[in-house]
């Protein structure tokens, strides 16, 4: 099935240099594999249960309006699952922010998520593993 898609110049640059270091044969393979791994993630997401200890960690465009405030807001939603958090301003524009989080899975996902929605976040990954694993 075709579909169309419109994307700013710099991530279609950024995504044509990797297609082609990777051997790629096409945009469309490269497109495949990306939409591949990102159900994967999804699917990873969904299975986020019981106790976990994890990070979030997001790039986002702080001069995007009402997004530094709707970060706060959520982060003040899931205050009880928050330990600590870094932010860094990595220029004019952007600011990097790692959330540790210790609690329920499902919640941690669902803070995860919410922040994901945001428009204006450029990055964002959600690390988890179950507190009671043996490392």
């Amino acid at each position: 099935m075709r579909i169309g898609v419109s994307l700013p110049d710099t991530l279609l640059s950024k995504f044509d240099e990797i297609i082609e270091k990777r051997g790629y044969s096409s945009r469309s393979e490269g497109i495949r594999d990306a939409i591949r791994s990102y159900i994967s993630y999804y699917e990873w997401m969904g299975d986020i249960k019981g106790h976990r200890v994890g990070t979030v960690a997001v790039i986002y465009d702080h001069t995007k309006r009402g997004l530094s405030n709707a970060l706060a807001d959520i982060q003040h939603n899931y205050s009880h699952l928050i330990k600590s958090s870094v932010h860094i301003h990595l220029d004019h524009d952007n600011c990097f922010e790692v959330v540790v989080l210790d609690g329920d899975g499902e919640e941690i996902k669902e803070l995860a998520e919410a922040i994901m929605a945001l428009k204006g976040v450029k990055f964002s990954k959600l690390t988890t593993v179950a507190s009671n694993e043996k490392i």
